[in-house]
């Protein structure tokens, strides 16, 4: 017993130090001390669980089982919502669930009528239009919408508008000079996107050997990551894999 009393006390002040050291308030450490064991897993539970990526995960697997039972709810509200308000913010959030379900010419034509007024000429409306064209797969207007927001706003987003560009170009069968973008874009986008469509395309266009040094390089290159980077770029990285097997 004895032991047991110094390893929950040794618990309790690593809970404590937790505490303080994080700027909680100062009554957890009432909480922590006064109540050896039910104190320690209130702590964590309220203070420490919601922020480990085990907490994150399982939200987005919550989310993810909600949208299975209900995939048009939040469609439907934002359908709600804009009914009740034709604001610019309602029209956009519209858009966005259009696009999340493959609804890409309705939501172009909401972006559209958001390009007006004060709004005429918003960046963030114009980059998620040049998107929504290429769902739409209406690349000529997507590359045109992408290379006038990178003409007039450089700096906005430029590494997703140019991404946007180049599969435009791509789709317009442009490929040599889709590949030169995608050649920047393998070193300069953030994540494994641009890296991998770099290689798609290079196997596309017949340069197998290319391509599979591309793809290779992410594997190697996602080993020294770590693993929540891998988490999130798992879709390109497996993407990859099945290029490399095929």
């Amino acid at each position: 017993m004895p032991i047991l009393g110094a390893v929950v006390l040794l618990i309790q002040v690593c809970f404590a130090f937790h505490a303080l050291r994080t700027g909680r308030p100062y009554w957890w450490l009432f909480v922590i001390m006064a109540f050896p064991v039910i104190g320690c897993l209130l702590y964590y539970f309220v203070e420490v669980f919601p922020n480990t990526r085990e907490s994150v995960k399982a939200q987005k697997a919550v989310q993810a089982l909600a949208k299975s039972f209900d995939p048009d709810k939040s469609l439907r509200e934002r359908v709600a919502n804009l009914e009740d308000c034709g604001s610019v913010e309602n029209r956009i959030a519209l858009a966005g669930s259009c696009t999340e379900r493959g609804l890409h010419a309705e939501a172009v034509s909401l972006y559209r009528s958001c390009l007006a007024g004060i709004h005429r000429d918003d960046a963030e409306i114009r980059y998620r239009l040049a998107a929504a064209l290429l769902g739409a797969q209406d690349f000529k207007a997507a590359h045109e919408a992408a290379a006038a927001l990178a003409a007039s706003h450089r700096k906005h987003r430029s590494e997703d508008v140019r991404l946007v560009a180049a599969r435009a170009l791509e789709g317009l069968g442009r490929f040599d000079e889709a590949l030169g973008e995608y050649r920047v874009l393998a070193e300069t986008y953030a994540g494994e996107e641009g890296r991998f469509r770099y290689g798609a395309l290079l196997a596309r266009m017949g340069r197998s050997s290319e391509a599979g040094e591309i793809f290779r390089r992410m594997l190697r290159n996602a080993e020294r990551m770590p693993e929540q980077y891998r988490d999130m770029h798992r879709e390109w990285l497996a993407l990859a894999r099945e290029q490399l097997q095929g």
